[in-house]
């Protein structure tokens, strides 16, 4: 797939339609209560928040599906990969609370959990640099659990 290799009027309709995407009431509360009550230290702790019953689980559904939406129009060329990136990171703070049991988690949830955050973590530079800080801060939260840090 070829990128695209400098940001256009298109890339810069897209990035502020999902900008007002996730201003949406229903949208901003599920990003509130997820980024701000879910930080798995634990796989026990990440494959929970799959369970419908959860209290999360609606929030985790239309968040990660929202971010893999976003994502994914950078992975097929849609969007200008770093231009989307230097705003729309969070989709790799949730990929990065995942990440250690990517494996474990899309034997529950589905093969393709995260593909299109995990491609941009890998194959944007910009995304690759945002997803490195975010991985950082889960691997510190993951240490101080484990009385490490």
């Amino acid at each position: 797939m070829r990128l695209k290799d400098t940001p256009d009027y298109h890339d810069a309709d897209l990035v502020l339609r999902l900008y007002d995407l996730r201003r949406e009431a229903v949208m901003r509360e599920a990003r509130k209560a997820l980024i701000a009550g879910w930080n798995p230290v634990t796989l026990e702790e990440c494959l929970a928040v799959t369970a419908p019953d959860h209290p999360l689980n609606a929030a985790f559904r239309q968040c990660s599906t929202y971010w893999e939406m976003a994502y994914g129009m950078i992975k097929h060329g849609i969007v200008h990969g770093d231009y989307m990136m230097e705003s729309n990171g969070e989709g790799l703070l949730i990929y990065s609370r995942v990440e250690p049991w990517l494996a474990q988690l899309r034997e529950k949830a589905g093969p393709f959990a995260f593909a299109n955050a995990e491609w941009v973590a890998t194959h944007c530079e910009r995304g690759k640099v945002v997803a490195a800080r975010f991985r950082a801060r889960q691997q510190a939260a993951m240490a101080k659990a484990a009385g490490q840090g």
